[in-house]
This record gives structure tokens, sequence and C-alpha cells, in this order.
């Protein structure tokens, strides 16, 4: 079992993260107390060709934790990550939402990523469903078996909420589930999302037991950084 942390930064668009900057932020997420590993999330140009859910983060922080305690001391009153709202000037003024999370991971045919930065579509629901039990139920027995037959798909986790104990700066959110697919590169997600496989996921998508919410659907560059 492990736990990840969200992290994500709004405020539409933003010059890129500067050197200095992504330096410091290497060396604090490397410092967090028992971080397994931790995916930095950049717009990038991915076209799904039956959604556009708007200007995506301008940075988003994925960190894994076996332990749900490391996680919180991270997020702590004085934790390390209380930096993140005061020591990156390119972040300077970006509204912050966080979310702490369990996380299941499903297999896929081949997991062997080809090149750094890849790309991964976040997915959140927002909710809340009539039913969580049911909803949740409905879909891990039915979308991800769907998912995980997109061509050229490296990586498929879904994830759902835990309670937590957290002092972060910003904006404490709560969906009904998140997930993610990765693939190499932009062109192999717009591959996918243009492949016969979205209308089966659209089909399953219809038959999810009733919910309310956005629904949102973010590309993003990813690099990985493993302490």
């Amino acid at each position: 079992m492990s736990f990840c942390l969200f992290l994500a930064f709004g405020g539409g668009p933003a010059a890129p993260i500067s050197a200095d900057d992504d330096a410091k932020l290497i060396a604090l997420l490397r410092g967090l107390r028992g971080l397994e590993r931790a995916h930095i999330y950049t717009p990038a140009p991915a076209h799904d060709p039956f959604l556009n859910d708007g200007a995506p983060p301008r940075l988003a922080l994925q960190l894994y934790f076996a332990r749900i305690d490391d996680l919180e001391s991270a997020a702590a009153r004085s934790g390390p990550l209380q930096a993140l709202a005061s020591d990156f000037p390119c972040l300077a003024g970006a509204p912050i939402t966080h979310e702490a999370m369990l996380v299941r991971r499903f297999p896929v045919p081949d997991p062997a990523i080809a090149r750094e930065p890849w790309c991964t579509y976040l997915v959140a629901y927002e909710g809340p469903a009539e039913d969580p039990n049911a909803w949740h139920a409905h879909y891990i027995a039915n979308h991800p078996p769907i998912m995980a037959r997109l061509p050229g798909i490296r990586e498929l986790e879904l994830y759902t909420g835990v309670e937590w104990v957290d002092f972060l700066p910003g904006e404490r959110v709560r969906h009904l589930q998140r997930n993610k697919v990765a693939f190499d590169s932009p062109q192999a997600l717009t591959a996918a999302l243009e492949s016969p496989l979205r209308a089966e996921m659209r089909a399953d998508y219809r038959s999810f037991p009733r919910f309310s919410g956005k629904v949102t659907h973010f590309p993003m560059a990813t690099r990985a950084l493993i302490p």
C-alpha cells in the first residue's frame, strides 16, 4: 500500500520554472522523509479529440509515500512543503490545491517508458457520487481493464481519498477519484485518445452510477525523481 500527495499550482499561463527554482525544488523533494518517488508535471501539448478542459496547472507535483505519517510530516505546520508558498518566485501568487489519496496500481502490457519527460494524462472526478461505494465498485471493475488496452500505455493508476492531517497553504480539496495514464510522448497520448478504445471508454463512462461535479483531463509532461 502507498499514498500520494497531489499539489497543483494554478493561475493560467506562466513562465516555465527557472533553472534556479527547479534546482531548489529537486533539493526540497529529495529532503522529504519517507518519499518513495516524486513526479513533476508541467503542461504538455497533447490533443484530446473529445475534450478540452482549459488551462492546466502551471506546475503539479505527485509525491509518493509508503506511510501516511511521513506524508503528514511533509505537510505539517512547520513541515518542509511550507516552502512551496514562499521560496519559489515563479510560483508567487499561484493558487495552490492539495490532496492526499490512496494509490491503486493496475498492470499494463509494457510499462517500460522510453524517454523522459514522458506524457501523463491527469484525470480528476470532482464528485460527489450518489452512492460512492457503487460508483467505485463499477469504476474499478470496468474502466481500468479498458484503459490498460490503450495503445502505447505505460502506466495506469487510480486514486481514492483518505483521511489525513495537513497545514499546507492554499485549498485542501477532496475529489471523488483521480486517475492517470502515461505514455512515451504527447504524440503517443494523442494517438491513444484517437484510437477505437476511446469509444469503449466513452460507452463505459455513460454507464457509471450517478455522480455530479466536473471531470478534468490535463496532459502533462512528466519527470520522475527517486531519492
